[in-house]
């Protein structure tokens, strides 16, 4: 049986009637994210139609899913709100904090060591407030929650850009900060702007050595990181009924790295097969009763292209494998262009290593597929080139492909097989020599190669591609190595042309596992103690933000005029700062450390406008949080791309940054710094960035009118005593503005007014 059955069944009773009323009022056939969307109101029934991109509108998510890394911070708030149980089903996933460096085994033990005290605080504050608790070793997020909890037509949110894994079985799930999940928890909406619709037709049906991760590598080399912002994609044709549940959770979850709300297919077969093998049978007769509300009206998929604001179309029988980077998500390249394209870029030839896993590709399917490229290679004694590692996406996944010989096959390759656990994808890989700084490529199954991200060394260059992509190159140790034309040599020195892969959508035998690593939360946790020692580096409860003082910003010094791409793992990193993500003060030590000054061309040194003097950026900030001076961020386009990690937000907000003034933003960061109580502001005139000096200090002229729709004025005086008066737009409406007067969102969620 699944979990939540009966929340389940419940979302369903509800959604005839409420789509229903949703066709009547909007006037035309539906989409399914609409559908989706409009019988998930805060409100229930339908009252009126919304409007595309504009209107702020409140939600009921059906559940809440948090990794251990953002969970300590949204955990830590929800202690603050006063509740003595979660209103909704909620998970916590320890699947962060484990370095890959040695083998599994090896691995989890010293991670169980190391992030003792962080899995006993995450273990005990799920006993006490009725929270599902998965424990490390147990598997990645995403690929958890696509195992037991989604559910065709469901809305849930994640403390995890990659929440939107969970659309490969037709769910709208969306990646939030800790805030947003805070308030769900505690029983309350939860706002969206609702959502643009881009449409991705696929005809033809994937074939060869192509696999869904082309289709999303394809896509967001059209859209870019930023193209999909403001909006769900939604996936349908025949190319998409003919694909695996698991290989639509793939496209899914890459739809983060073209900043979409989320992404989603209509219910098809694949999800009813997918839902019976692991144990949902119940969800499945549930849904085949409303199967016609769990995908877009008929006439919306016949004329697309009156319902959707953007069109895409793709032939999957012409799609070419893609290999995306170095550095950037949705820098394209067909695998027969990729020599030219190196060599024209001056991309080092040699592939390292070849990882397979995280939560974008580590399913039975990809592992199977994977599996049979190294079956060849050993059956055909070729020798490989390359280092491989792999991580399976959870217990249930590792017991099965042991079970029926994936490992083993892997194993015969020298292939290292790290915890059930996201590892070198977050930053979380021991890598030896990376401290050396030397140019080098690796390709990965992974969703983001942005610089530093893997091993933490500028000069990596990492290529994003398919499983079995990866285990071709790895085995080649040549990325302009072609397996559709090219061959290899064996032991014999003869040449060997790879067969395409094969591998079975799912276990012929079914899914197995001994122990899948679930600890149900206690009934009443009232008795449950959760301790937090107060000299501990890990953990440290939170004191509340202070409240707006009604006055004008004046005297704010620039602390930082960011250059270029400012991603959460510039603003804040990952890989070993993930230990510190439940010490605020700890870990605002790597506030914007990442990112580029645009007055000297460097990283993490900015001039400290009290002395002189150049220092690191949490040094800066520290010196003006002291002296009581004010300071706003500057930033270009797309700021915050990247991770849902409020603590990028958090950071700024408790050392002392009062605005962030960019070109655009990232959807959840810009809800994430509006959360704690900031202001995340837009220049007016993009060609104002220009105007920016090192030596500026800022004055609000008009913040005491703060009000939706009206832009901020801001006054920037030079060191030579000239001024630039400048616009910033911002997109607060009422209750947003309340949170900045309040401190935060949380603080009025504490005071009872939320």
């Amino acid at each position: 049986m699944a979990f939540d059955i009966e929340m389940i069944e419940k979302v369903y009773a509800n959604m005839a009637a409420r789509v229903d009323k949703a066709r009547e009022l909007v006037g035309r056939p539906l989409t399914l994210s609409e559908k989706i969307l409009y019988s998930h109101l805060w409100e229930g029934t339908p009252s009126q139609s919304f409007t595309r991109g504009k209107d702020y509108v409140d939600f009921a998510p059906d559940r809440v899913a948090c990794q251990d890394a953002t969970a300590q911070m949204a955990l830590l708030q929800f202690m603050h709100a006063g509740k003595s149980k979660v209103a909704v089903p909620t998970t916590v996933h320890c699947d962060h904090l484990i370095q890959a460096k040695v083998g599994a085994k090896t691995d989890l033990a010293v991670a169980n060591t190391q992030s003792k005290e962080v899995f006993d605080f995450l273990s005990s504050v799920s006993n006490k407030y009725g929270i599902g608790f998965w424990k490390p070793g147990s598997g990645i997020i995403h690929q958890i929650v696509l195992e037991n909890y989604a559910f065709p037509g469901g809305m849930m949110i994640g403390t995890d850009s990659h929440t939107v894994n969970a659309g490969g079985l037709g769910m709208l799930a969306i990646g939030v900060g800790g805030a947003d999940a805070v308030d769900v928890m505690s029983g309350m909406s939860w706002e969206l702007k609702f959502p643009k619709l881009i449409g991705v037709k696929l005809t033809g049906k994937l074939n060869g050595w192509t696999a869904p991760k082309d289709v999303i590598l394809k896509v967001a080399d059209i859209l870019t990181v930023k193209g999909g912002t403001g909006a769900i994609v939604e996936y349908f044709g025949e190319g998409a009924t003919s694909m695996s549940c698991t290989g639509k959770g793939t496209i899914c979850n890459m739809g983060a790295e073209i900043g979409a709300t989320t992404s989603t297919f209509g219910y098809d077969d694949s999800m009813r097969r997918y839902l019976a093998a692991t144990g949902r049978q119940d969800v499945v007769n549930a849904a085949d009763k409303v199967a016609s509300y769990l995908t877009a009206d008929a006439e919306v998929y016949a004329n697309p292209a009156d319902y959707f604001d953007q069109l895409i179309e793709i032939n999957l029988s012409e799609l070419e494998p893609h290999i995306n980077g170095p550095f950037t998500p949705d820098r394209g390249t067909p695998v027969s262009k990729m020599k030219e394209e190196a060599t024209a870029n001056g991309w080092p030839l040699k592939v390292e290593w070849g990882l397979i896993g995280s939560c974008t590709n580590s399913s039975y399917e990809d592992m199977a597929r994977a599996a049979s490229i190294v079956e060849q290679a050993v059956a055909h004694g070729i020798t490989p080139k390359s280092e491989f590692g792999i991580n399976p996406g959870s217990e249930q996944i590792r017991y099965t492909i042991e079970r029926d010989g994936i490992i083993a096959t892997f194993e015969k390759m020298g292939t290292k097989v790290f915890t059930n656990a996201c590892g070198p994808c977050i930053g979380q890989w021991d890598r030896t020599g990376a401290d050396k700084g030397e140019k080098n490529t690796i390709v990965h199954s992974f969703n983001r190669n942005f610089s530093k991200r893997a091993d933490g060394n500028p000069n990596t260059h990492a290529f994003v591609t398919s499983p079995e992509m990866v285990a071709a190159l790895a085995i080649s140790g040549d990325l302009s190595f072609n397996p559709i034309t090219d061959t290899l040599l064996n032991d014999k020195g003869e040449a060997v042309k790879l067969n395409p892969p094969t591998g079975d959508e799912l276990p012929t035998r079914g899914f197995d596992v001994e122990d899948a690593g679930f600890q149900a939360p206690a009934a009443d946790g009232s008795s449950v103690e959760v301790v937090v020692s107060p000299t501990s580096d890990r953990l440290q409860l939170l004191a509340p933000f202070e409240a707006w003082d009604g006055k004008n910003i004046s005297g704010a010094k620039l602390l930082i005029k960011a250059f270029g791409k400012c991603t959460t793992d510039h603003i804040s990193m990952a890989g070993p700062w993930l230990r510190f993500r439940g010490h605020l003060d700890n870990i605002s030590n790597n506030m914007l450390i990442g990112a580029i000054n645009a007055f000297n061309q460097e990283a993490n040194k900015v001039k400290n406008q009290l002395n002189g003097a150049y220092d690191a950026v949490p040094a800066v900030q520290r010196a003006y949080k002291a002296a009581g001076v004010p300071s706003i961020v500057v930033g270009d386009h797309n700021y915050g791309e990247g991770s849902s990690r409020e603590h990028a937000a958090m950071e700024p907000r408790f050392l002392g940054v009062k605005a962030v003034l960019v070109k655009s933003f990232a959807r959840i960061h810009e809800t994430n710094l509006k959360k704690q109580g900031m202001l995340a502001l837009t220049f007016a005139n993009e060609a104002d960035y220009d105007k920016i000096q090192e030596d500026d200090t800022i004055n609000f002229l008009d913040l005491t009118e703060f009000a939706p729709g009206k832009p901020l004025t801001l006054e920037f005086v030079h060191a030579d005593g000239s001024k630039d008066t400048i616009l910033a737009n911002h997109t607060y409406n009422e209750s947003q503005i309340g949170w900045f007067v309040a401190g935060s969102a949380l603080n009025l969620i504490a005071a009872g007014k939320a």
